[in-house]
């Protein structure tokens, strides 16, 4: 035996508190830990790995286990805690060149455990599966969160060839890849799990429970409901209803009487306009000769695979990439650079993404949240008014998160700080919604929902939308118009119109 959970008591927050009585992970067992956004899976996993003050009390170790040595994490949170600290370090304003890398794929992956000639042999073979070979010398704040990911899992897989005597704990490992990607990871965490190591998967879809595991545990309401082998748990009642939740639609959505891009778009036809639009990180070209008008009868799709360009893309647009300037953007009309400032541009759009998530840390209440995107900003330092406060409030009881406006948002599941933000791009009714993979780390559920307000969205509000996804059929139904990133001879990516046809099939819409 590893790891004993016993009668674990841990408060999250005001509101809640987690209650597991019995948990244990054998040596050599691959256990899934699968329930819906704040059903507490984090919350354990963080136990188990000795990450709350609380592990000490509740948590028994083999005794050649340390959790700190011995724990190896793949999640949101680990990846947002990089992100940060990254940046928080960033020199690149002090530099020569302006340039700061940061640290690079081969520092995260190897650490301080490269020591020989066979662990140069492993790390090699480890980006080479993973295919990260070409991106080891780049930062990883210049990543996609796909890449950003899969290296993080190279660090974990890495660091449990030293000792089969470990724990791997992987949070939706397969989350945020594309899907020409998903079976080349799945292939190598299979080929290393028969090293002997053992596994704790945190699933938040049961299309994504892997086909190796050997236990199951489901988890609801920051409890642990059923556990046991999982072809006994996959097959019970419990397993069933878990699954069975359906969302319901708000009976109508907030409207501004005059929003604010109404004056903005004035009669104007084209929404954007790119011509020969290109983008370069240093000597890495990342977008390639684009072309790409967007009408405003028009609701638009952009696939394509991690690091193709998508986010970089979007940044061009909505006034964070200085890259835009001096080239042809044409944002309602009127090209960038031309007297606007950067504040009027994001005036126009409301965005939901992975990089505006991992901005919002400790401190702000949720309803401060969602009125911070009248003024564009992380955060709230400008006195609101009673409009916005008021919008604010008719868009989280519209997303059922009314009670929760006086919370901290870092109090809130995965799942409702993305309803949050939801609510923060659009209580501005912006001219354009753009939704940058909008639902990576949410369960069925708050796919389904986030799916349905985006149609709803579309259908009732003067709102044009921008969904951008690197999953195939996850799109809302309202998407008129599909664009796919294809690479280039000359190196980078290009943005290719995708022929007519009919929607794929949506999951069943949520009840009104």
């Amino acid at each position: 035996m590893l790891i004993e959970v016993v009668n674990a008591r841990c408060r999250i927050g005001r509101r809640g508190m987690l209650r597991v009585d019995q948990l244990a992970i054998g040596a050599g067992e691959h256990w899934c830990l699968f329930g819906p956004n704040g059903a507490g899976k984090t919350l354990l996993a963080n136990l188990i790995a000795g990450r709350r003050v609380e592990s000490g009390n509740y948590v028994r170790y083999a005794e050649d286990f340390a959790p700190a040595h011995d724990c190896l994490l793949v999640s949101f949170e680990e990846q947002q805690r990089l992100w940060q600290r990254d940046n928080r370090l960033d020199i690149s304003d002090y530099s020569e060149d302006a340039r700061d890398v940061g640290t690079s794929v081969r520092a995260l992956v190897t650490g301080a455990r490269y020591r020989a000639e066979q662990d140069e042999a492993d790390y090699q073979a480890l980006i080479g599966q993973l295919g990260l070979a070409p991106l080891q010398e780049r930062g990883i704040r210049f990543l996609s969160s796909g890449q950003v990911r899969r290296a993080l899992l190279a660090r974990a897989l890495y660091g449990a060839l030293a000792s089969p005597a470990r724990l791997l704990i992987l949070d939706d490992p397969l989350e945020s890849i594309d899907r020409d990607s998903r079976a080349r990871i799945s292939a190598c965490i299979e080929q290393h799990r028969r090293r002997g190591y053992a596994s704790l998967h945190l699933c938040r879809r049961a299309t994504d429970i892997p086909t190796g595991i050997t236990h199951l545990a489901l988890m609801q309401g920051l409890s642990l409901r059923a556990q046991g082998r999982a072809d006994e748990i996959t097959g019970s009642e419990a397993f069933r209803l878990l699954q069975a939740q359906t969302p319901t639609l708000p009976q109508r959505l907030p409207r501004l009487p005059e929003p604010a891009s109404a004056s903005s778009t004035g009669n104007a036809r084209v929404l954007i306009e790119l011509r020969d639009v290109e983008a370069h990180y240093g000597l890495q070209r990342v977008l390639s000769a684009v072309n790409w008008t967007m009408r405003d009868d028009e609701h638009v799709l952009i696939e394509g695979p991690n690091g193709c360009g998508k986010s970089t893309l979007l940044s061009l647009i909505d006034g964070d990439n200085h890259k835009g300037y001096g080239q042809h953007v044409v944002l309602f009309g009127q090209r960038k650079g031309g007297g606007e400032t950067v504040w009027e541009i994001k005036s126009r759009f409301g965005v939901v993404s992975n990089e505006l998530h991992n901005k919002y840390i400790r401190g702000w209440r949720v309803l401060d949240v969602v009125v911070s995107g009248f003024f564009d900003s992380v955060g709230l330092y400008d006195d609101s008014g009673t409009r916005e406060q008021e919008q604010a409030r008719q868009w989280l009881a519209a997303l059922g998160l009314e009670s929760l406006s006086r919370h901290y948002y870092e109090e809130l599941s995965f799942g409702q700080q993305r309803l949050v933000l939801l609510a923060r791009a659009m209580a501005k009714q912006p001219a354009i919604l753009v939704l940058d993979e909008p639902c990576v780390g949410l369960d069925d559920y708050h796919r389904r929902l986030i799916l349905a307000l985006v149609a709803r969205i579309a259908e009732e509000l003067p709102t044009r939308i921008i969904y951008v996804s690197h999953e195939a059929g996850e799109q809302p139904a309202c998407i008129t118009t599909r664009y796919r990133f294809e690479a280039v001879a000359a190196g980078g990516y290009t943005l290719i119109k995708q022929p007519d046809k009919q929607p794929d099939k949506q999951p069943d819409q949520p009840r009104i």
